[in-house]
């Protein structure tokens, strides 16, 4: 009897340690935010450093239900605290703003706003609820990056193109688009398969046309709201260790205090930036054949683009 008390002691204490920390990404819809030194974040209590910051860059791996979900429990966090805050986007471009500002108006519905405003296609399952909440707290979305199809041309053609367009065109892309050396030309070009080449130097042109454009629409709306916090989302590849938007922002106003939040499914202890556990995506390919089948349809698309 007494064997039978101490055995069931112990494992009623091995329950209790794997219950007492239990790991907080198990599904898709999990996430746990990580200070740069990988301690544990609440929302509830969110270090000055992010309360404080003029911009939160918010990295996003498209599609992935954990990330969005916590882009949007952030944006509710920080419309509570009493400081006006606008969303910022990736996923909307320049020329949509009008139709964005009409949404948030109550003046269209929904699906005018995805057609006319060219909505990605996971608008309603990834970037609905964010939009709707900015909607109701009656806070600002800004349309932040250049025209898809313009910066496509960049990517067929090289920077030049940009002197081919309108002035309505050109106003939709950053004044200032510097494709000179850096580090995260280095990071990109380090990135591409085939190495240095003309090719990879007009991908690149196209790749920091995105990030300077979404830079200066942040710091053109602080310009005119100096008070305001903005949350800014995008592709992590795009705010990682503060290259790409953060470096395009800090060039055009190095005063502002820029924190970046990068997702990952295996926190480290020395990282840049804070931190977003969630769980990794399935492996997208398993066979060789079918990655590179989609290569060549994606291939053929670009070819077919009309440019000026």
């Amino acid at each position: 009897m007494y064997k039978f008390i101490i055995l069931a002691l112990v494992s009623l204490s091995l329950t209790a340690c794997s219950t007492s920390s239990p790991k907080q990404t198990e599904t898709f819809y999990d996430y746990q935010l990580f200070s740069p030194s990988a301690i544990p974040i609440s929302l509830h209590k969110l270090p000055q450093d992010i309360l404080e910051a003029d911009v939160i860059l918010m990295g996003e791996l498209h599609s992935h239900s954990g990330i969005h979900h916590f882009q949007t429990d952030l944006f509710n966090t920080l419309s509570t605290k009493g400081r006006t805050i606008a969303l910022s986007m990736e996923q909307f471009s320049r020329d949509s703003q009008p139709v964005i500002d009409q949404y948030l108006n109550g003046e269209i519905g929904e699906q005018t706003l995805i057609k006319e405003a060219n909505a990605w296609p996971n608008y309603e399952s990834d970037y609905r609820p964010i939009v709707e909440l900015a909607k109701a707290r009656q806070l600002d979305i800004i349309a932040a990056n250049a025209p898809k199809n313009i910066v496509r041309c960049i990517g067929k053609q090289g920077i030049s193109y940009l002197d081919k367009l309108s002035s309505e065109q050109r106003a939709t892309v950053a004044t200032h688009v510097n494709t000179q050396p850096s580090l995260y030309k280095d990071k990109f070009m380090a990135s591409m398969h085939h190495g240095v080449s003309e090719k990879a130097e007009r991908y690149y042109a196209a790749q920091i046309t995105w990030d300077e454009t979404m830079a200066e629409s942040i710091t053109d709306y602080l310009q005119l709201n100096p008070q305001a916090q903005v949350l800014h989302i995008a592709g992590k590849f795009h705010i990682e260790k503060g290259l790409g938007i953060k470096a395009s922002i800090l060039a055009r106003q190095p005063n502002l205090k820029v924190v970046v939040i990068t997702p990952n499914d295996e926190v480290i202890s020395n990282s840049q930036d804070y931190q977003l556990e969630v769980l990794p995506f399935p492996y997208r390919y398993i066979k060789e054949e079918n990655w590179l089948k989609e290569s060549k349809q994606l291939s053929k698309r670009n070819d077919d683009l009309t440019c000026l």
